[in-house]
């Protein structure tokens, strides 16, 4: 990347249902990525956007591409960036959650274990273990740097690390190890292999997030291309978990001030005396506000979704610029 001629580079998984929903997720915020010339091409662009360059890459490779730089912003999960990067916070900026890719990675032990329900618990029988056997208790998994710190805090030291290549969940049954640290949406799998999570099991709830490298070639082409990007995905959330609520009454200006105290709400437009009163709120406060201005004497309320609420004020961008300069 070059001077003030170099594109920003936002990478985003090349395939399944994370490509899927990140492409629908940048669509919410009018951003369409196109896929070069077919699903085949791991170079794309932004529609909207031609200073945008899109690399398409597996979910770990984009960790990798951040945390050295090589991309600006990118679409991972967080289980990925706290395992593979121990410096999290040097090289990243973890923007905002997308709302999808939603797994926990956790601790979970043989259902016949039944003494066994907390952490706290596993010091005890990894002595017992090393006790009978003369050996360490074996945890199967994929997230070491993970495992490692979340078994330190908790306490448990007595045990080893047996690196997860396949199937984590079955190295129990298997023999290879005596319990697990793995991910998993519904449990499902899990009690298909008769296992179960620890009470205080859950190592870290993770999701796909929006992902910045402070690494990266931030020049002043790149920051506006980021600038832009940001406040498109600010204005669509904002909207997306937010209603619009309208209403006639008196002294709209007096009950503007009161619906913010009370609901959260704001007024979108001047609160005058011959208009509407058009506030918009927390989308789970939208009712509570209508009732109340019914009481204060509106006629009638309507509520309505919006597309885009776009603020002067770039929350997700100075987000950013805090790190970036």
């Amino acid at each position: 990347m070059n001077g003030e001629t170099s594109k920003l580079v936002l990478a985003v998984p090349s395939k399944g249902r994370l490509q899927e929903n990140a492409a629908s997720f940048f669509a919410r915020a009018g951003l369409n990525v196109v896929q070069g010339r077919g699903a085949r091409d791991y170079r794309g662009a932004l529609a909207e956007l031609p200073g945008v360059e899109i690399a398409f890459l597996s979910a770990s490779e984009i960790v990798q591409q951040l945390a050295s730089g090589s991309a600006h912003m990118g679409v991972t999960g967080e289980d990925l960036v706290r395992e593979q990067v121990p410096d999290v916070e040097a090289r990243m900026e973890i923007l905002t959650p997308l709302g999808f890719g939603h797994a926990n990675v956790i601790v979970a032990v043989p259902q016949a274990w039944i003494d066994v329900r907390a952490m706290a618990d596993l010091e005890d029988v990894a002595a017992s273990f090393h006790a009978r056997r003369g050996a360490r208790m074996r945890v199967a998994t994929k997230y070491i740097n993970l495992t490692r710190a979340f078994f330190a805090e908790k306490g448990v030291t007595d045990y080893r690390i047996v690196e997860s290549l396949g199937a984590t969940e079955g190295a129990p049954a298997a023999g290879a190890a005596e319990l697990i640290v793995d991910i998993t949406t519904t449990g499902a799998t899990l009690r298909a292999n008769a296992l179960k999570v620890l009470d205080d099991g859950v190592m870290l709830r993770s999701e796909a997030n929006l992902v910045a490298s402070v690494k990266a070639d931030w020049n002043e082409a790149t920051k506006a291309q980021a600038r832009t990007i940001l406040a498109r995905i600010a204005a669509e959330e904002e909207a997306r978990t937010s209603r619009q609520v309208r209403a006639r009454v008196a002294e709209p200006h007096a009950r503007a001030q009161e619906a913010s105290r009370l609901f959260e709400a704001r007024a979108l437009f001047g609160a005058g005396e011959d208009s509407p009163l058009t506030l918009v709120c927390p989308i789970g406060r939208s009712a509570a506000l209508a009732d109340w201005l019914i009481g204060k004497g509106a006629e009638h309320v309507s509520v309505s979704s919006l597309d885009y609420i776009f603020s002067a004020r770039n929350t997700l961008y100075e987000k950013l610029a805090r790190r970036i300069g």
